[in-house]
């Protein structure tokens, strides 16, 4: 669910995924190795944890990570939002983490990433350059996550999010590749100090605009700033989140495509009880 990292997981993944299904794809009895992956996607919104901004902002995005054999990885990406007329890079990000196999069943990942912003980003999360993770997954026949990130900046929030997921292999449409299916269901659960900022900052871009500004808390106008600073600092309930990636993978590549659909609690801030839906199609390869 995080913007920035996600890109980062993903690649992480494009090997691990060919080899739980495929030896057709890669051989899993090969030793651990050192890899280099880059990778670009589209997003028609961009998405913090089900919820988004205001303002529409689909994206592309170029990735790159180096994952040493040792679990050392580091990652770099750029966005561009396609909206954004003024700048052809509208935020990047560099990232350093480690992942852990636990036994044949568990793996713990640590990472810490920032995000470079303009002044005075559209992006919802845009107070928070820094995100640090911890997460751990059991792996069975389902997929168990749980993580908790620490994202701060010009605020702090914390974010906790549980997770199921399920790797379906849809068979190979020739014996070099594999078809496969991962839905996932995700809740996530923290604090939305970073919202405060979010709607001070867009008050500010749209009296540059002439537009009439948003109140502190959408759908409580006239809210007074107290009220706004306990609401946003209170652990709560966010969002569920159902995500559905369909992808062909090869020895080296993969393409993506997925649908995910968020149901915003009724802490929410960004829009409480709204559905927000996300498409992406996104692009891998590996050396």
């Amino acid at each position: 669910m995080k913007l920035f990292i996600t890109i980062g997981i993903l690649l992480l993944s494009l090997q691990g995924m060919a080899q739980q299904d495929s030896t057709a794809v890669v051989d899993s009895t090969e030793p651990v190795k050192s890899t280099f992956t880059i990778g670009a996607t589209y997003v028609n919104n961009a998405d913090y944890y089900g919820q988004k901004s205001v303002e529409k902002m689909p994206y592309v995005a170029a990735a790159a990570v180096f994952h040493h054999k040792s679990g050392l990885y580091v990652t770099g990406m750029a966005y561009r939002l396609l909206n954004d007329s003024q700048r052809v890079v509208s935020a990047s990000a560099l990232g350093l983490g480690f992942t852990k196999d636990i036994g044949k069943r568990f793996n713990l990942d640590l990472s810490y990433s920032h995000t470079f912003y303009p002044a005075l980003s559209p992006f919802l999360q845009a107070a928070n350059a820094n995100n640090a993770n911890l997460g751990i997954t059991y792996t069975n026949w389902l997929a168990v996550s749980a993580e908790v990130d620490y994202a701060f900046g010009k605020t702090n929030d914390v974010f906790v999010t549980a997770g199921l997921s399920k790797l379906i292999s849809l068979g190979s449409i020739t014996p070099k590749d594999l078809v496969t299916l991962q839905p996932s269901a995700k809740v996530t659960a923290g604090t939305q100090r970073f919202y405060e900022t979010y709607v001070t900052e867009k008050n500010i871009r749209d009296s540059i605009l002439g537009v009439i500004p948003i109140p502190p808390i959408i759908g409580q106008p006239g809210t007074e700033p107290t009220i706004t600073t306990t609401v946003s600092s209170s652990f709560d309930l966010l969002s569920y989140n159902f995500k559905l990636p369909l992808a062909y993978n090869r020895a080296h590549y993969m393409v993506e495509l997925a649908y995910q659909l968020s149901l915003l609690s009724e802490q929410a801030q960004t829009g409480a009880g709204k559905l927000n839906s996300f498409i992406s199609a996104s692009f891998y390869y590996q050396f």
